[in-house]
């Protein structure tokens, strides 16, 4: 038998994103059909595609040759969030970047993910449909195939798909408001806003739950600094350090997409990495529930 030991992070988690997790080197499909044949368990009953669970459980599934084959593939760590027919959601940790550049060589997302669908033997060619700074973690869709790629930016370029991050910035924001200032993009300036609401605070810090409402390069972070409330560890933009920080305190923590009309339908929720929960958690600083 083939055992899986949940954390705190699977809380609320449908099984079959777990298994995805867990497993990233098997298909879909095949997911799907250990499940609707009921070979997946946990504490001895049965559990379905649309099973949601606590966190802590232990997941039992057969002893099959192909599965341990799966569970030991040498893959590069791909944590995948959502998959559907169209799209492939993956978590990009913090320092990790998505294409390989001239100034980070070498392991990129892009190349991770690559590495995985070849493995698979998957009949589409896959690639992102937008970008998180370096510093960022959090969720990057990925289009499998062409079409599906162009559809993804397509919804992203007309707002369909909805980006929510969490900021923890040095300064007193209000409650809640909009920012709707200039930023700089390279050598232009543009429009850019921003809605945010503080989720919580300590002293000078505070928690913001921000959404995005144009999508410019380094938005929250231009928009924050010049607002007088710079992102704890961007030390491009004036954010002070904090102890036990190593990164940037910027995760983009939800995507969601509802277009009428439209197959790419998909609510994605990424939970803080831990290094970041901490940091809350020592600031007496509640952590955030999905929305």
């Amino acid at each position: 038998m083939i055992t899986i030991q949940l954390t705190e992070q699977n809380t609320g988690q449908a099984v079959l994103d777990i298994l995805q997790q867990h497993i990233p080197a098997a298909p879909l499909s095949y997911l799907r059909q250990l499940l609707r044949r009921g070979k997946v368990y946990s504490d001895g009953i049965a559990l379905g595609e649309e099973s949601h669970l606590h966190g802590y459980e232990t997941l039992q599934l057969p002893d099959s040759a192909r599965l341990r084959e799966l569970c030991d593939s040498p893959l590069p760590k791909v944590t995948i969030l959502l998959e559907t027919e169209a799209l492939l959601a993956v978590f990009k940790p913090a320092g990790l970047a998505i294409h390989s550049s001239v100034n980070h060589m070498g392991d990129n997302l892009t190349d991770r993910v690559r590495t995985l669908i070849h493995h698979r033997k998957a009949p589409y060619k896959i690639a992102p449909a937008h970008r998180l700074d370096i510093g960022t973690s959090g969720p990057v869709l990925f289009g499998k195939g062409r079409k599906a790629t162009a559809e993804l930016g397509r919804l992203l370029q007309a707002g369909q798909i909805k980006k929510t991050y969490l900021a923890l910035v040095h300064g007193i924001p209000p409650d809640s408001g909009t920012l709707t200032t200039e930023v700089q993009v390279q050598d232009k300036i543009k429009e850019a806003a921003t809605r945010f609401r503080v989720l919580g605070r300590c002293g000078n810090a505070a928690l913001l739950e921000i959404e995005l409402l144009s999508g410019r390069k380094h938005q929250i972070r231009q928009q924050c600094s010049d607002a007088g409330w710079p992102v704890y560890g961007d030390t491009r933009y004036g954010g002070p350090a904090l102890i036990g920080l190593e990164r940037l305190f910027l995760h983009c923590w939800q995507l969601s997409c509802s277009a009428m009309g439209e197959s790419h339908h998909f609510f994605i929720s990424s939970p803080l990495p831990g290094d970041l929960r901490t940091i809350l958690r020592t600031m007496h600083i509640d952590l955030p529930s999905p929305t």
